[in-house]
């Protein structure tokens, strides 16, 4: 599973993203070890207090754990590359919490820890932990035998479509995918070799150049929004620059939405904002049905969660019958039969454990599946809407080609009738003379 790591601060702001229900389908708290308050949130501000009686800021140590989409992982492979993290970083006995998200038909877990030892008031170093973190990956691909992403193997090789929190978020804010504008900018550079070029491959995906406020090289959607270039090519500014010249040559971006606006073709915009609305429309539909579903699975885990708890207290109640009491209770401690019974008990509370524990992750699977049923239609849906998308402003893009190969010809064909009367002229005036 790919392993992304980082020291970080803003205990709340984390707390609060780990138990986000409203962009994940399900959230589940596994563990709160080693703190005080037994909520996320209130663990993580109490790892920031301590923090405070040191001179750390990045108190917390924050890893994220994503196995391949087509795997079906336990949760004791989960628990188990997290004890690897763990013992690798020197954090062992550290307080962390565990935290489950399901998201888009799939499952992955975050785990995060508190550098601060009590004892000692310090944080606790975490040297290459990068690294540390991308060996155990590795280490976890070879032993389950799932296809390993080419950049883990080679890090030269890494997807260059991989995004960060930010650029998600700007794009959710866009009502883009992250991924795709990231691809399709990437490809529009990756088949330029000038401006010119890649001017025109981004018209075709729906893109104009333009000089941005900071004086770097910017992208601007049809619908007005603005891209940084470089943060979405995986290009340095100087890189940009160097293929496309200074930002100042380009138009403000003020400027390039009035061009936007001027070059659209009425009869096109129309048809794209048809496309964008029953893109919408089916939208709206499509997550109506996965709220629903999201709502009925929430319900069906609370109960089974119910379930649980009562057969738990109950065989617990049944354990703890089977110890005497009086005078058999003391018999029974002079004969060792109490200690017999207590790891008896032991055994059959640890087997009732990992029983639940494969019963939740059954259920969680299937619902799982149900999901990925779902995720497959708006994943369709998605990619039908670009699709048409693309074909609409590849052909205005073309047919403005036409337009403007028709006007000069026009022009040159003004032109030559002016110069042919020009010398009809100049020959009639000398014959006259």
């Amino acid at each position: 599973m790919i392993i992304k790591a980082s020291q970080r601060g803003g205990a709340k702001a984390l707390g609060v993203h780990l138990m986000n229900t409203h962009d994940n389908e399900h959230v589940t708290v596994h563990e709160v070890r080693g703190f005080l308050s037994q909520d996320v949130v209130g663990a993580l501000k109490e790892s920031y207090a301590l923090s405070r009686g040191t001179k750390c800021t990045q108190h917390l140590f924050s890893v994220s754990f994503n196995p391949p989409a087509d795997a079906e992982v336990s949760v004791g492979i989960f628990e188990n590359a997290i004890d690897r993290i763990e013992d690798k970083h020197g954090l062992t006995g550290q307080p962390r919490v565990i935290v489950f998200h399901e998201k888009e038909g799939r499952r992955h877990a975050h785990a995060v820890w508190s550098r601060i030892d009590p004892e000692t008031m310090t944080a606790k170093q975490l040297s290459f932990y990068k690294y540390k973190c991308r060996e155990i990956s590795k280490e976890l691909y070879l032993e389950h035998d799932w296809k390993m992403p080419r950049g883990l193997a080679d890090p030269r090789e890494a997807d260059p479509r991989n995004f960060s929190l930010e650029e998600w978020q700007e794009c959710k804010r866009m009502g883009k995918n992250a991924r795709d504008v990231k691809g399709q900018l990437q490809d529009c550079w990756a088949v330029s070799d000038s401006k010119a070029a890649l001017e025109a491959a981004m018209a075709e995906k729906g893109y104009w150049l333009a000089k941005g406020d900071r004086r770097g090289h910017v992208a601007v959607t049809h619908e007005g929004d603005v891209i940084s270039l470089s943060r979405y090519m995986g290009k340095k500014p100087k890189e940009i620059a160097a293929r496309l010249g200074e930002a100042d040559t380009s138009r403000s971006i003020e400027d390039t939405k009035a061009y936007i606006a001027e070059e659209m073709n009425p009869t096109f915009e129309r048809l794209l904002r048809e496309t964008k609305a029953r893109h919408e429309r089916d939208m709206r539909l499509l997550n109506t049905k996965c709220e629903a579903m999201v709502t009925r699975q929430r319900i069906e885990r609370e109960h089974f969660q119910n379930q649980q708890q009562e057969r738990w207290q109950q065989e617990t109640q049944d354990r703890a019958n089977r110890l005497n009491k009086g005078l058999r209770g003391l018999w029974d401690r002079l004969t060792g039969t109490r200690q017999r019974t207590l790891q008896e008990n032991q055994k059959a509370a640890e087997k009732a454990k990992q029983r639940d524990q494969q019963e939740r992750h059954e259920l969680q699977q299937r619902q799982l599946q149900e999901l990925q049923q779902l995720q497959r239609q708006i994943d369709t849906q998605r990619l039908k809407h670009d699709q048409t998308h693309t074909d609409l402003l590849r052909a205005q893009a073309k047919l403005k080609v036409r337009d403007r190969q028709q006007q000069s010809r026009l022009d040159q064909l003004g032109s030559n009738r002016q110069s042919h009367k020009a010398t009809t002229w100049g020959r009639d005036f000398g014959m006259g003379i």
